[in-house]
């Protein structure tokens, strides 16, 4: 089967997801396929690389873990869900993940402690409308959406209603103070000064 075989209108679950052999990566929303970009351009490489270093650093001898794409993560009800029954697959371009029991062979069972999504006009619908929803909903705790052209992050946090709020909107030169990790603190000028 071709990708441009597939009924785009219609609902598809982790099983079908597994049946699929594309040259095209996908993400599953709810059922409903989402085609990701081409090869990401330099600057979303060097944001992502950067961000995942800072991470993996702090996290060198802790419990928590830090992954990047390609990575499934598969967003579900339980943790009994069937491959039949789970709707929403996603692949963050870097995610942490603290429960060990929710990590297999496959990725992630359930939602990470913390997602960052490195957006671009031709993904910044889907990473602040369509993935802001399933994050939020799905109880992801932290969500950074880094634009690599603007030089700026929007961190969420999940507050006590499980909703998000934007904690703040870091531009170059700011601190950025990981909201599961307080003692951790991200240095702008390290994530996006591109002559580095």
């Amino acid at each position: 089967m071709n990708f441009a075989d597939l009924d785009l209108s219609k609902t598809y679950s982790y099983a079908d997801y597994l049946q699929w052999k594309f040259e095209e990566q996908i993400e599953l929303i709810k059922g409903k396929i989402f085609r990701m970009s081409p090869a990401p351009v330099v600057s979303h490489q060097k944001v992502a690389s950067r961000l995942h270093l800072a991470f993996a650093k702090y996290l060198e001898n802790k419990k928590c873990e830090v992954f990047f794409a390609p990575f499934d993560v598969r967003l579900i009800k339980n943790t009994a869900s069937k491959d039949e029954e789970i709707f929403s697959v996603v692949q963050p371009d870097i995610c942490i993940v603290c429960d060990p029991n929710k990590l297999d062979r496959r990725g992630c069972l359930g939602a990470p402690d913390l997602i960052v999504e490195i957006t671009s006009q031709s993904t910044a619908k889907k990473d602040y409308d369509e993935k802001y929803h399933l994050y939020e909903q799905n109880g992801v705790k932290e969500y950074w959406i880094a634009n690599p052209k603007g030089e700026e992050i929007s961190v969420y946090f999940l507050d006590d209603n499980n909703q998000y709020k934007l904690v703040n909107h870091y531009e170059l030169g700011d601190q950025i103070p990981v909201n599961i990790f307080p003692e951790l603190i991200v240095d702008t000028n390290k994530i996006f000064d591109f002559n580095k």
